[in-house]
């Protein structure tokens, strides 16, 4: 009889679970613990103006029962979903999920496996390649072409074979801020296999005020093989409540929500996601300020000789003349934080969070001063 405990050569590790860039959030305020001076963190793309009170409220109401089990299932607050889009779409066309980033997981999970493959677009959210790597696929990058990134479309159909399951685009793209035109997307849609779905991550959308910006709705409307991401993190303010969902066709839904756990989300993110979608004057104060200051920024900037790109998300991307560590470091040490985003297919390259006035002055400050000392 063979030796149960002989050693075998047998390797019980994954080896595309070996992460080579993971993906790490931006740093928090306490991470800094500046004690000199106030500090304004605008490298992580939240919300300038706080949460929405409607969520704040519902929040501490649902806190006095947390011994009790939350919903079983996302039923109700895609039933709001349905009713903030006028319902446009339908009820069972919604998936719910603890973050976008989750979401994400559902997607790749349910579609892909080993010798699956996938396409994204550098510069872009690192999650996607990450993720799919988890699941052992294939991950083809098609750059964003230069100077203003924009999707390459004929290189992105070169790149589909039988084995391509999901393309993955971002509009507005993090962290370039640019965004996809509409008959860029109807051309790269109509020309895709029935085999393929394109995910759209638009969870900056509320941002963005191009006449020919376009979310999903209208693809998915048609029945087209397109997922729409979004996430409360950034217009509704609830960036730790950690709530995102997508919505698709009533095929592609029904079939993610049988990998969907039970009680998915907490009962405190659940009742904050159902009442920020009602929060419509918070919701407006948001994009007003946001695309505002977007406008002033992107004047002062030029002012300052600044070199970076338009956006239509709730951030900026810029090229320092200086390496992006340094420069991080130089807007650190005037009290404003900014994020590197070599990370995200961007080397070289610094993304400014939009804040409110207060804090888009003290940035430009610290800009005017850093940029004097090399002029």
């Amino acid at each position: 009889m063979e030796d149960q405990n002989s050693s075998t050569d047998i390797d019980i590790y994954k080896s595309y679970l070996k992460v080579d860039n993971p993906y790490k959030g931006g740093k928090t305020l306490a991470e800094i613990k500046s004690q000199s001076q106030k500090m304004y963190k605008l490298s992580s793309n939240e919300n300038p103006i706080g949460a929405s009170p409607k969520a704040i409220a519902a929040v501490q109401a649902a806190a006095n029962n947390l011994h009790l089990y939350p919903d079983r299932t996302d039923a109700r607050l895609r039933t709001a979903l349905a009713k903030y889009y006028d319902h446009a779409l339908k009820e069972n066309q919604f998936v719910v999920a603890n973050s976008g980033s989750e979401t994400l997981e559902l997607i790749i999970r349910a579609f892909m496996s080993e010798g699956h493959e996938c396409i994204i677009s550098n510069p872009t959210f690192l999650i996607y390649q990450m993720v799919a790597k988890w699941q052992g696929a294939t991950i083809h990058d098609v750059p964003l072409l230069s100077p203003n990134f924009e999707v390459d479309v004929e290189a992105i159909l070169a790149k589909v074979n039988d084995n391509t399951r999901l393309i993955f685009l971002t509009s507005p793209n993090n962290p370039t801020g640019s965004y996809i035109p509409k008959a860029t997307l109807d051309m790269l849609i109509e020309r895709l296999p029935s085999h393929v779905i394109l995910v759209l991550d638009e969870v900056y959308y509320h941002f963005a005020d191009a006449a020919d910006f376009t979310t999903a709705v209208p693809y998915v409307k048609a029945g087209k093989q397109v997922i729409g991401i979004n996430s409360f993190s950034k217009t509704y303010g609830l960036a730790a409540m950690r709530i995102g969902y997508f919505y698709t066709t009533e095929k592609i839904a029904d079939y993610i929500h049988q990998i969907c756990k039970p009680f998915i989300l907490n009962k405190l993110s659940l009742e904050a996601g159902i009442a920020a979608l009602e929060d419509t004057t918070f919701i407006q104060a948001t994009v007003e300020l946001v695309q505002t200051e977007r406008k002033y920024m992107h004047t002062e900037l030029e002012k300052i000789g600044v070199h970076f790109w338009p956006s239509q998300g709730n951030f900026i991307l810029t090229k320092p003349p200086i390496g992006e560590k340094e420069f991080e470091d130089k807007m650190l040490d005037l009290g404003v934080m900014v994020r590197p985003v070599a990370a995200f297919g961007a080397p070289g390259c610094v993304r400014i969070t939009l804040g409110d006035r207060e804090a888009n002055d003290a940035c430009l400050a610290a800009l005017r001063k850093v940029y004097a000392s090399f002029a």
